[in-house]
C-alpha cells in the first residue's frame, strides 16, 4: 500500500472508439487502505477503464498516476512490474495444468526464473511461495487437481492466486463473483476482504449486495463518466444512481 495514501490517481482519462466516448474525462483519487469498488450499468466504461489502467488499450488523453509515476500508455508487462495485477471477467487459467503448476508458473514468471542454471535454493523459494499462495486463496485441497476440473468459484480463486504471484501493491478484480452460487460467492468475498487487508483492491462488480457489504468507497460510472462517488449508504440513497442504475423506488 502506498505511503501517500492514494492507491491510484486518474486525471482526465479519456478513450474514444470512433464516435463513442467509452471513458469520458475520468478524474478521481482512489484511497489506499480502502476497498474501492466501481459499479455501473453494462456499457458504462468500467472494463475499458481497467484496460486503460493496465495498458491493454491506449488512452487518448489523461494520466494514470501510480506510486507517484504516470503509467498511462505503458506496456502491460511494465505496469505489472510497477505493482499492478488484475483478474479478468472471463477467467483465464491453464486448464491442462494442475492448480500447483499454474501457481508455480506464475511465481516463476514473476521471479524471472526461466533457466536451469539457477541455484536449487531459488526453486525452493518458488515452491514455498506457491504453497503460501495456494493456502491463502483456500485451494490447498485442490493442489494436484487440473484447473479444468475446478468449479467456477475455485477457478476464480486460482486466478486471484495467479494475480497475487506478482506481489502487487494494487489488485484489480473484474467481476470476481460473476456466475457464482451463494456459497462460492461467500467464500470469494471473504477472500477478497482478506486480501484487501494487505493489498489495495479495486473491484468491478454487478452484485450490489456484495459491493454494499464490503466496499469502503464506491464509484458509479454511466456513459463513460463518473456519475457519483461515496459510501454504500450514500450511493444507495443517491437519486441519480437510483434513476440510472439501481432503479427508482416505486410510487406509493
Amino acid at each position: 500500500m502506498t505511503a501517500s495514501g492514494t492507491a491510484l490517481s486518474l486525471s482526465g482519462l479519456t478513450k474514444r472508439f470512433g464516435g463513442l466516448v467509452a471513458v469520458d474525462d475520468v478524474t478521481i483519487d482512489l484511497e489506499s487502505r480502502k476497498l474501492n469498488a466501481i459499479i455501473g450499468p453494462n456499457g458504462a466504461g468500467k472494463t475499458t477503464l481497467f484496460n486503460l489502467i493496465t495498458g491493454e488499450i491506449a488512452a487518448d488523453s489523461g494520466r494514470v498516476t501510480f506510486q507517484g509515476r504516470d503509467i498511462v500508455n505503458r506496456k502491460p508487462h511494465e505496469i505489472v512490474r510497477s505493482g499492478i495485477s488484475r483478474t479478468l471477467q472471463i477467467k483465464s487459467v491453464f486448464g491442462g495444468l494442475t492448480v500447483g503448476d499454474n501457481v508455480r508458473a506464475a511465481v516463476l514468471a514473476h521471479e524471472r526464473i526461466m533457466t536451469p542454471f539457477r541455484p536449487v535454493s531459488s526453486y525452493r523459494a518458488v515452491a514455498a511461495r506457491s504453497n503460501d499462495l495456494i493456502e491463502e486463496v483456500g485451494l490447498s485441497d485442490h493442489r494436484g487437481a487440473l484447473a479444468s476440473s475446478l468449479s467456477y468459484g475455485d477457478v476464480a480463486l486460482l486466478e486471484m492466486a495467479l494475480a497475487l504471484a506478482a506481489q502487487p501493491k494494487l489488485l484489480l478484480l473484474d467481476e470476481p463473483v460473476c456466475g457464482m452460487g451463494p456459497q462460492e460467492t461467500e467464500r470469494t468475498v471473504a477472500m477478497i476482504t482478506g486480501i484487501s487487508r494487505h493489498t489495495d483492491v479495486i473491484l468491478i462488480e454487478h452484485d450490489m449486495e456484495v459491493v454494499f457489504d464490503i466496499a469502503d468507497f464506491i464509484m458509479v460510472m454511466a456513459q463513460g463518466g463518473i456519475l457519483a462517488t461515496g459510501t454504500a449508504a450514500e450511493i444507495a440513497s443517491d437519486a441519480k444512481v437510483q434513476e440510472a442504475y439501481l432503479g427508482s423506488p416505486e410510487d406509493d
